[in-house]
């Protein structure tokens, strides 16, 4: 069985191919209402969008969007949202060889597999064309918790890392990488330049925060608010690891280093003197910022040889052609905020739904 629609109470369902005609999805249980229309969606696709430097794929795609139903004179009416992207630049000559052997890294084989059958022109609905009508739905998800502050930035490349002390958040928006710290910023240039010159690629790790979250949102167990982050995310093509705030280096404190303090606030809560567990506590949010990183793998469309099989299960040697990401973790940044939108905007109705 496939799963294509995720949430509990705002869902939406992703429909569409790399090189088909169009994609988009369906947001179901947005609440009615809701002042929405292109133009609050278009500015989070172009931050996706390819195309914009050369440190991503060539392809040139507008990604326009068009809200087809859900709406009526200018405001949600509490139906499904339909948003569909059309497809302008494929290349689909470009994959005549991948019909016959599978890449390794991608989904090829995998799908075969599965199904018996695959769309080999970008992967079909395994591509990260695919996120494009995330990102169309996380737009909408925003709208529903505008008091939230969904902001993500890329922490490294390559292994290369920024330099805490040198954050910037303005700087994130004046580089081509999504990079907080300038000086990494101008690193990356030469990195990644030469991973595509070289025919090759590189990993990278993409940092969230979601800051104006309000303690209380979030489930006990099953509908824990960083297990659904963490199934949000790792749903993202080519994410290969998520951790809430320490993560892995958690297993590295003692108990008394990794507690989150608190003292009594000026307002009657807690003043946390640190946020080791990212905002999270027992699956339900404490009113800090939400803290996710995000591990992207290296971009496995890559133009350097690569050991193989047929389909018919013979010993062959493939190199990746078309216009491929050097680092898919570039353009990873606003699909990752997309995700922790969508998820935030389901707990949030979910709270209500319980709580009032």
């Amino acid at each position: 069985m496939s799963f294509n629609t995720f949430g509990r109470v705002f869902r939406f369902t992703t429909w569409g191919e790399s090189h088909g005609p169009a994609l988009g999805a369906v947001v179901d249980g947005c609440p009615p209402g809701i002042a929405l229309s292109e133009a609050d969606i278009q500015p989070w696709l172009d931050k996706r969008r390819p195309g914009q430097s050369r440190f991503t794929t060539q392809r040139r795609e507008p990604d326009a969007v068009r809200i087809l139903s859900g709406t009526f004179e200018g405001r949600t009416t509490g139906t499904p949202i339909s948003l569909m992207i059309e497809n302008v630049d494929q290349r689909s000559k470009d994959y005549s060889e991948v019909a016959q052997a599978y890449r390794p890294g991608h989904a090829d084989y995998a799908y075969d597999a599965k199904y018996g059958f695959r769309d080999y022109r970008g992967g079909g609905r395994s591509s990260a064309r695919e996120t494009a009508a995330r990102v169309a739905a996380g737009a909408v998800a925003r709208l529903v918790v505008p008091q939230v502050r969904v902001r993500a930035w890329v922490e490294a490349i390559g292994g290369d890392a920024i330099d805490p002390a040198n954050f910037d958040d303005a700087e994130i928006d004046r580089n081509a990488f999504f990079c907080p710290d300038a000086a990494a910023a101008l690193r990356w240039e030469a990195k990644v330049d030469a991973a595509r010159k070289s025919g090759s690629s590189l990993g990278a790790v993409v940092a969230c925060e979601a800051t104006g979250v309000p303690a209380g949102w979030g489930a006990p167990l099953y509908a824990k608010l960083d297990s659904e982050l963490a199934a949000a995310c790792m749903s993202i093509n080519a994410v290969k690891g998520v951790e809430i705030g320490d993560g892995f280096a958690a297993a590295a404190l003692s108990g008394e280093q990794n507690a989150d303090a608190m003292r009594p606030g000026p307002d009657g809560k807690p003043l946390f003197l640190a946020n080791h567990a990212g905002g999270i506590a027992g699956g339900i949010a404490t009113g800090q910022p939400v803290r996710v990183r995000v591990a992207f793998k290296p971009t496995s469309s890559i133009l350097t040889p690569v050991e193989t099989i047929t389909r018919a299960g013979d010993a062959s040697e493939i190199a990746t052609k078309g216009r491929h990401d050097p680092c898919v973790g570039i353009r990873g940044v606003p699909v990752v905020e997309a995700m922790v939108a969508l998820v935030l905007a389901d707990q949030a109705l979910l709270h209500r739904a319980q709580c009032g």
